[in-house]
Parts: C-alpha cells; structure tokens; sequence
C-alpha cells in the first residue's frame, strides 16, 4: 500500500460540486469520443463464462472473480477484467463496417490490485473498438487515432476550465510518440517506470508504442497479454509493435499517469506468434475465442481502453482516486489520507 501525499494539498471542489462535475466529464468525454472515431454505445456483460478465452487476463497473473451459476450445473462464471476480446466479436456479430466501431462502460473488480493513490478494487472504463482496414495495420495509423483521442482530452479540459475557471488546463497541445526502445536508449539506467517518468515530465503527454515485447535488454516495457494487442509485428520504423500507453504528467501525483493503453490488435499470423512467444499457445488454441480468430472469423480492428474515474481525477485535480469513485479501502489507508485532507469515498 504505497501512497503520495502532495504538500498542502486541498481538493478544488467541494463534494457537491465535484459529483457533478465528475457527471459532466463523463457525459462529455464519451459524447466527443464517440463522435471523433465514429463509435456507437452497445451495453457490456459484467461477467462472461470461464474457459471461453473471451475474459482478458491482463498480465497473465491476476485472479478472475469468479462464481457458480446454479442454473448451468454450477458452470463458472466470470467478472470481466477488460472488454478487449469481447469488442472484438461483437465487431463482427454486428458486421460494423471500417471506420467505425462500438464503445461500452466497463467496470470490473479486479481482486489482486495493489492499492494506491490511481489503484483500486473496482475498475471503470471505456472500452471501445474499431474495425479497420488491412492498409491501416500500421504506426501512422495508430498516431492517427492516437491524436485524435488526446483532442478529446483537450476539449474536455477546456470544458472543465469553462466550468471551474480556477482549474486551470496543464495539458500541452500536442502528444508526444516514443517507442519503448528508443526510451532505453535515452534512459539505459533507468527502470521503465523510471523512463515513463521521465518522458512525462519532459513531454506532459506521451504514447509509449511497443508494450509487450522485449527490448534490446532482453525486457520487457511492461507486460500485455498476448492474444489482443500486437506487439510482435514488426513496424514501419523499424521497431516491434502496433501498440502502446497514453502517459499524461500528473501535476498533484508529480509523476507519470497512464489515461489508455490501446493498439492495433493481433491477426491469426501475429496471434500465433505471441501465443508461441508466451508459452500459451497450447493452452489456449483451443478456446472459442482464439478458435474464431485463429480461423479468420474475426474483423481487423484497433482498440483500447480509457480510464473513467482516471480521466475524472486527473480533470479534478484529485490526489486519490477514491476522491472519485466509490470502493473498498483499507481503514488505515483511509485515515492516512484524512490527515492529508483527503476524504475517500
């Protein structure tokens, strides 16, 4: 239970006024979003069967909460960790076209968190994705979209300085491209946390590209899993990678913050290739969901995530997000923070 306490710090709102301001980011945010990339709301299971391979599994490590259903003979169902898999068959279940997409509310539980002041037990995202073309598997495309997410961000923080002239916008006006490797060269003492800091700091905004796949030091950036973003094809700037994080400097935290991470996703050829490199290709071929794309079922798409109670604290100036959101902490996290003048829900 790390956490960071900023000097003298005092929320900017008032817990009234902040409830509606955190109503009015997320109506804001997704109305833009869904008009920018040309996405439309489809409603999101909370939970999906077990041994389907649809559920993400992040890194690979983290428990699914799961339960018995009574009714299907004590079949295990699970709560879902992301919508990555998900998004992507209803792409195709709905034949949306090219060029456009879906985006849902996710919300999640996700037991094995360690909890923080941007961590806690109950997740809440936008989760989106878009069907693309075969000519657009490719780094310039994926900046493409890239920026005009961050344009969102922008409109949005101007929209909350409109509202709250005394939160005064931070962000820069453009978003800096970075790939993984080219921040282990420029930091080779560092860790990637470490690297992370240091872009954010140097940038305000910056998309790491290429987590997933080692790097020349035999590491990886940060582990994603391997069965929806592409991290192994190798790209038109001579890197491996279709993906990446979007990274804002946090002024309160005084530290990187990552808003979405997102990516070109994986075809049957880079599926195999990372399901291999992973050592899961055995055990997970056979799922319904590895099945329909090994086969070819599935569309090209492009997607990610974004985080609500994130974007929302980040907006807000909070230190915590328990400040933005309601959850479970511990009773000494809690009494840590009221000394700080931090009040968490």
């Amino acid at each position: 239970m790390a956490l960071s306490f900023p000097r003298d710090y005092r929320p900017r709102l008032v817990p009234e006024t902040q409830e509606q301001a955190i109503k009015e980011i997320k109506d804001t945010f997704q109305r833009i979003l869904s008009e920018e990339l040309h996405l439309r709301r489809v409603t999101a299971p909370l939970f999906v069967l077990s041994g389907t391979g649809i559920n993400d599994d992040l890194s690979g490590v983290e428990r699914a909460v799961s339960f018995p259903v009574k009714d299907m003979d004590g079949a295990r169902a699970e709560v879902v960790q992301s919508l990555a898999k998900w998004k992507r068959i209803k792409l195709g279940a709905y034949q949306i076209a090219p060029g456009y997409g879906l985006y849902t509310d996710m919300n999640a539980i996700r037991a094995d968190e360690e909890l923080d002041n941007i961590h806690s037990l109950y997740v809440d995202q936008w989760d989106w994705e878009r069907t693309i073309r075969p000519e657009e598997r490719n780094v310039a495309f994926l900046k493409e979209i890239v920026r005009k997410i961050y344009d969102v961000l922008l409109r949005v923080e101007q929209a909350v300085y409109r509202a709250h002239p005394h939160i005064t916008p931070v962000l820069p006006d453009d978003i800096v491209f970075v790939h993984a490797e080219e921040l282990l060269r420029e930091y080779p003492g560092l860790s990637p946390k470490e690297r992370e800091n240091e872009a954010a700091r140097k940038y305000g905004a910056v998309f790491i590209i290429g987590i997933g796949a080692p790097l020349s030091d035999g590491r990886k950036h940060d582990d994603r899993a391997p069965d929806y973003d592409d991290w192994i094809t190798p790209n038109e700037e001579g890197f491996a990678g279709l993906n990446g994080d979007l990274i804002l400097w946090n002024p309160v935290l005084e530290s990187a913050y990552e808003i979405s991470s997102m990516g070109i996703r994986v075809t049957p050829e880079s599926l195999e290739k990372q399901l291999r490199a992973s050592g899961k290709y055995d055990e997970r071929k056979g799922l319904k969901y590895h099945r329909m794309l090994l086969g070819g079922e599935l569309p090209l798409s492009i997607g990610g995530g974004i985080g609500q109670s994130r974007l929302c604290m980040f907006f807000l100036r909070c230190a915590h997000i328990g400040e933005v959101q309601a959850s479970i902490w511990p009773e000494e996290m809690r009494e840590a923070c009221r000394q700080h003048n931090i009040e968490l829900k």
